[in-house]
């Protein structure tokens, strides 16, 4: 087989793999056995276990464990009032207690001190980025640990670094067509070089150059591993689009989000995104739903050549407590 033909054999691989990752994450509550999740690859269910082992490095139960334990973890931390129970069945456990064991396995704490000490996990995060000579780029500090168009690894730098205050916004967003293409991987400079060398030539190859741009981190890296964090580089498209190679088409939901302005270095949005989301968002009255956040990227936003910084805007999906 030639480079050409092998490449696009890659990218029908990527393209059937996302889409079982995507189709997993909407039915978290449902029954997800092999030979379903086979037929949206579109592989033949005797293969596709270990297809799948051999492209996630672990095998489909230990995956679906594992994202449903992550979700339940950031429902704990995001909704206090959700009973545990509803976290339970919501990622698809079948009792709560269940759910308790397999939590404590995987955390090391009972689902209920998890969430009671979240307040206390948030303030270090806080106090972590806020020291001026912070610079440690451990993924597990951000909870968005992002880079967008202008290809530069975003690290969790200090909040004092900051052009502006934060002026937090609340925008009803409508829903936008878009495709994107997936980085699995450690949050932060890889995700500045899939821009750069994956994704800025798709874009070119496909004339969407100039189009309106998005980031989005679908895991946190606080309780993902790093080399399973999954983040999805997304471009606007127009009607009737239809993606080539390994992108794939979606719609970022519409509705409420808190929107806010950051404009400064790569190293500094991580602390950015800890501060609207570990601060903010607990003294809003509002909380998180289920729709993704995202990193805004404008048509018209420019990188200044000289000092790396640039702009976008940091939408988080909210509701009320």
């Amino acid at each position: 087989m030639d480079r050409t033909a092998a490449r696009h054999s890659r990218a029908e691989y990527a393209r059937r793999m996302n889409r079982v990752l995507d189709h997993i994450d909407r039915h978290l509550d449902a029954p997800l056995d092999l030979a379903a999740l086979a037929e949206v690859a579109h592989f033949s269910p005797y293969h596709f276990h270990r297809l799948f082992a051999g492209w996630m490095r672990e095998t489909l139960g230990d995956y679906l464990r594992r994202r449903r334990l992550e979700v339940g973890a950031h429902l704990l931390a995001q909704r206090p009032a959700m009973p545990v129970l509803e976290v339970a069945l919501t990622v698809g456990f079948g009792s709560g207690e269940a759910f308790a064991r397999a939590f404590k396995l995987q955390f090391g704490v009972t689902p209920s001190a998890w969430r009671s000490d979240t307040p206390a996990r948030q303030a270090a995060l806080l106090a972590r980025v806020r020291q001026p000579q912070d610079s440690n780029p451990d993924q597990a500090s951000s909870k968005r640990d992002q880079a967008g168009p202008d290809g530069g690894g975003h690290d969790a730098g200090s909040c004092d670094e900051m052009e502006n205050e934060m002026d937090v916004k609340l925008v009803e967003l409508a829903p936008v067509k878009v495709a994107y293409l997936r980085y699995i991987g450690p949050y932060g400079p890889g995700i500045g070089v899939f821009w750069r060398e994956t994704v800025g030539p798709w874009l070119r190859a496909n004339g969407l150059e100039g189009r309106a741009c998005y980031g989005i981190g679908l895991d946190d890296p606080s309780v993902t591993p790093p080399e399973k964090c999954r983040y999805d580089a997304c471009v606007e498209i127009p009607d009737g689009f239809v993606p080539g190679g390994a992108a794939l088409p979606a719609t970022l939901p519409g509705g409420r989000y808190a929107v806010t302005t950051f404009r400064g270095a790569p190293a500094t949005i991580g602390a950015a995104w800890i501060e609207l989301c570990g601060a903010w968002l607990p003294g809003s009255g509002l909380q998180y739903d289920a729709r993704p956040s995202f990193e805004y990227y404008a048509p018209e936003g420019r990188t200044d050549p000289v000092t790396g910084e640039f702009s976008c805007e940091l939408c988080i999906p909210v509701k009320p407590l």
